[in-house]
């Protein structure tokens, strides 16, 4: 997966935005407010963090040496995702994921308007 694909991935979602809250070089993109994935999209290699479950971060680390703990954020909960290292399939389902995670912490009110219950 290319960096431009990466980003457009990301932004396809409801609602998703991309900020630049810790430079112009990093990447965060959130719904309503709440980050989903960051990256630095010219990173060599390019990798992104992702929000997971944690016992789902803990099996995908185990079965893809292309993912490790996230890097500086809380490893029980974020893996960082070397995306030359999986499958497109797979990078896109993650990122899903994440961001179905973010979306059911929010208020239901905001779920529904998503159309993410």
């Amino acid at each position: 997966m290319t960096p431009e694909r990466l980003r457009a991935f990301c932004l396809e979602f409801n609602a998703a935005t991309e900020e630049f809250p810790f430079g112009p070089e990093t990447s965060v993109f959130k719904v309503l407010g709440k980050m989903f994935a960051l990256t630095a999209l010219d990173g060599k290699p390019l990798t992104v963090n992702l929000k997971c479950d944690p016992d789902d971060a803990v099996r995908l680390r185990e079965e893809h040496a292309a993912i490790v703990p996230g890097w500086h954020m809380n490893k029980r909960h974020w893996n960082t995702v070397n995306v030359a290292g999986l499958p497109d399939r797979l990078v896109r389902e993650l990122i899903e994921d994440s961001y179905d995670l973010v979306v059911a912490g929010l208020p239901k009110a905001e779920r529904l308007r998503l159309d993410r219950a």
